[in-house]
């Protein structure tokens, strides 16, 4: 018999809220978190706006001597994680060494510190040489990341990377459930990371001509995904992550479930570095095996959270690939894009769109996707448009799609 995996914490840091409960007040309610850029001054910039987190003491999670040491992912990586575990009802300092080598850490990121990278080099090529950090090598490799976790919390299980483009959250989650329910570890931080919002990357995500520069002055607006106008996606931060059990772990000791992880699918199309394949086949795969391992047929799905990032190729291929893996269920399947209210917070975003589904979940409503003004014709599902709507969910998928061709998906069931 197949060991169970279910979720039994959750912790939030978002452009649209601090803490689970406001990053889930604001997503339901369709409330916007993108504004314009206040990490650098964006005035050269063609964009000018992102999902930015705010109001985050980073100094209440490094020691301030440490700061100039690592990146912004660390202090929200760990401020996310402890408010999973304190979710969780699980708490580090009173485990034995044991016990601390049970749990393990897989963090999924895009870009992981690319932003503290920009900054080193900065430094140097401004004459600023003595500034540089001691540690400009070990935070600047991607690897570290999950080590910054561990050890600010003492885990000593496992403590792993995912970095997989747009896909690398949905990947370690999917990653965490495969060792648990293989019995390999009992207990997973899991999640999503990434803080990408720096002078370089902006101008790098310019030059690909991906991200819109329609909304300076209106950014709220920005971000549509399935609209007809649309014109490319808002960049954004954020950390969601997550407590991972084994399910009769987590009975036994009482935990609260919000959901039990029931499958997994990963494809690449290994067609290109950031085009879509428009068959949309490898994407309809990567649900389909996320829902045959689920042992769910397609008509057992009650809402499908889009990767829907507002860029005219994703969504329509999105669309396309949704149709041939639900088939005829596809056009009374509910589904929304977190992205239109947060942006796109890269290789964290198949962790938010968990987080904000599980909610859902929870409450029995799911969240609207905003700014679809002017629907697309070939994108005309039924992507809950406006306004948060009443429905009850026992079975879910996130899907997600990234550059070099990845494809996920994840199959959840409401936990009881």
């Amino acid at each position: 018999m197949q060991r169970r995996v279910v979720i039994t914490g959750i912790g939030a840091l978002s452009p649209n809220g601090n803490g689970r409960e406001e990053f889930w007040r604001a997503t339901r309610d369709g409330v916007s978190g993108v504004r314009r850029i206040s990490l650098f001054d964006p005035s050269q910039h063609q964009v000018q706006i992102a999902g930015e987190v705010q109001n985050f003491d980073e100094n209440a999670w490094v020691e301030p001597k440490d700061r100039p040491h690592v990146s912004r992912v660390v202090p929200l990586a760990r401020a996310a994680t402890q408010e999973a575990l304190d979710d969780s009802g699980l708490d580090p300092s009173a485990m034995t060494r044991d016990e601390l080598r049970e749990i393990g850490v897989v963090v999924g990121s895009g870009g992981g510190s690319q932003e503290f990278s920009e900054r080193q080099y900065h430094l140097w090529y401004t004459g600023q040489h003595k500034q540089c950090s001691v540690y400009v090598i070990p935070t600047s490799t991607i690897g570290t990341l999950a080590s910054e976790v561990s050890m600010h919390f003492g885990f000593r299980g496992l403590s792993h990377i995912v970095s997989t483009g747009c896909t690398s959250s949905s990947d370690a989650i999917g990653y965490a459930f495969r060792n648990i329910r293989a019995g390999v570890i009992d207990t997973m931080i899991a999640g999503g990371v990434d803080a990408p919002i720096a002078p370089l990357i902006v101008r790098g995500f310019q030059i690909m001509r991906i991200m819109t520069a329609a909304w300076n002055h209106d950014p709220g607006r920005a971000s549509r995904p399935f609209s007809r106008d649309r014109s490319g996606f808002v960049i954004a931060e954020g950390a969601w992550f997550f407590v991972l059990e084994e399910r009769d772990r987590a009975v036994a000791r009482g935990a609260k479930i919000y959901g039990e992880i029931l499958g997994y699918g990963s494809t690449c199309e290994a067609f290109h570095r950031v085009r879509l394949e428009e068959t949309a086949e490898e994407p309809a795969r990567a649900i389909h095996l996320a829902l045959r391992e689920a042992q769910l047929p397609p008509g057992a799905v009650d809402y499908i959270s889009y990767h829907g990032t507002s860029t005219e190729l994703n969504d329509r291929i999105e669309t396309k690939a949704v149709r041939m893996a639900f088939n005829c269920h596809a056009q009374k399947l509910p589904g929304s894009s977190i992205k239109s209210i947060i942006g796109h917070p890269q290789g964290a975003c198949g962790a938010a769109a968990l987080a904000a589904t599980l909610m859902g979940m929870r409450d029995g409503v799911v969240h609207p996707t905003i700014n679809v003004d002017e629907p697309d014709p070939e994108c005309e599902l039924d992507y809950v448009r406006a306004q948060p709507r009443k429905l009850s969910v026992e079975h879910a998928v996130i899907n997600c799609i990234a550059f070099g061709s990845k494809n996920s998906a994840l199959a959840v069931r409401a936990g009881a």
